[in-house]
Parts: structure tokens; sequence; C-alpha cells
């Protein structure tokens, strides 16, 4: 891969990264309701779903689901159900650390890897990238050199959204500031999957 293309890969990599989206909105509220550290096998489980993902993308999986929508229609559709129920979840708990309804742990690695199979934005993600940013010649080894570059990139941009939600925690402490921001987050994570509902 030339270096051109590296550096405007990892460009890339960064915008898709620290862009809304309904990982990154699970970060944020994680890094909220349980702080940095154990908010990690949600972050890991996310970057590690969509690293996967390019790598199967670039595997062929994208020329199945051309051939055969229905696959991904049900995909999209049960994934968004998935959200619907995680956003349910997030939308009752009611405080950090003790007392009423709370979110009794965060997600975990593979709930979070699981999620990019229903995540829009990591599908066009990891077929724009494979497609972009890979060289024919040398396929496979360009996939695994793309892959690792997007892995520099994309584990700090996700820990810019866990940290954003740690440092919130101190302040959504009192009175009933978790509250409105787990339904704030939640109806942020439902709209972020509209364009896979209203299609």
């Amino acid at each position: 891969m030339p270096m051109e293309m590296a550096i405007a890969l990892m460009g890339f990599a960064f915008v898709m990264s620290i862009s809304p989206g309904p990982g990154n909105f699970l970060l944020l509220t994680s890094g909220a309701n349980f702080g940095f550290v154990r908010s990690l096998p949600l972050m890991l489980g996310i970057s590690g779903g969509f690293l996967a993902m390019v790598f199967v993308v670039g595997l062929g999986l994208g020329e199945v689901f051309e051939r055969y929508p229905q696959v991904y229609d049900a995909m999209r559709i049960l994934g968004a159900a998935y959200v619907l129920w995680m956003a349910w979840t997030l939308m009752r708990a009611r405080s950090i650390g003790g007392g009423g309804r709370e979110v009794a742990q965060p997600i975990g690695f593979v709930q979070a890897a699981l999620l990019q199979l229903v995540n829009p934005k990591a599908w066009a993600v990891a077929l724009i990238v494979t497609v972009t940013y890979t060289v024919p010649d040398n396929f496979l080894f360009s996939l695994v050199l793309l892959i690792i570059l997007f892995a520099i990139v994309n584990l700090p941009a996700l820990s810019v959204w866990v940290m954003s939600g740690a440092v919130l925690r101190g302040a959504l402490v009192k009175g009933r500031r978790i509250v409105v921001f787990n339904i704030a987050m939640a109806a942020l994570l439902v709209a972020s999957m509209a364009p896979v509902l209203i299609r």
C-alpha cells in the first residue's frame, strides 16, 4: 500500500471512528454509567467486531449480500430490534451504581462485537474501505494492513467517547441527571438507527 493511500486511509478511519453512531452513543453512555475501565470490553468489542466485519467483507461477504438481499434485510430487521431493545433497557436505567433500576453491568465484548452486525454505518464503512483502500495485486496483504492501520486509529478515537462519558459521570450523579442523560442517549441510539428502520 503506497504511503499516500495509508495516510488517506488513516484520515478516513479517524473521521468514521470519531463521528456519532450507535456504537459511539453506547460508549458515551457506558463511560458515564460505569467509568472508563469497566467500559473497555464494550470498546474493544465494537472495534474488534468492526475489524472482523472488514475482513469478512473483504473476503466476499459483500457479494453475498448483493446476490441475496433478503439475508441483508433479515439481519437489518433483527439488528434494529436488538438496538431498540438496548435503547429500552438504557432508557429505563435510573441510577449510577445504586438504588432504583440501574444498568446492572456494561455491555460485554461479544455483545458489542455482535452489535456491529446490525450497525448500518459499520457496514457502509466496511464496504467503502475494502473497495477503496485495498490493492488488487496483493489483496490479502493490503486487507490485513488496512485492518491494522484502521485499528491504530479506531481505538484511540473510540476512547474519546468513553472518556467523555466518564468525565460526565461526576456531574450526572446529582439529582435525576442520569435519568435524563440515559433517556437522551436511548433516543440518540434509536435515531442513529433511523436509516435502517425507515428503509
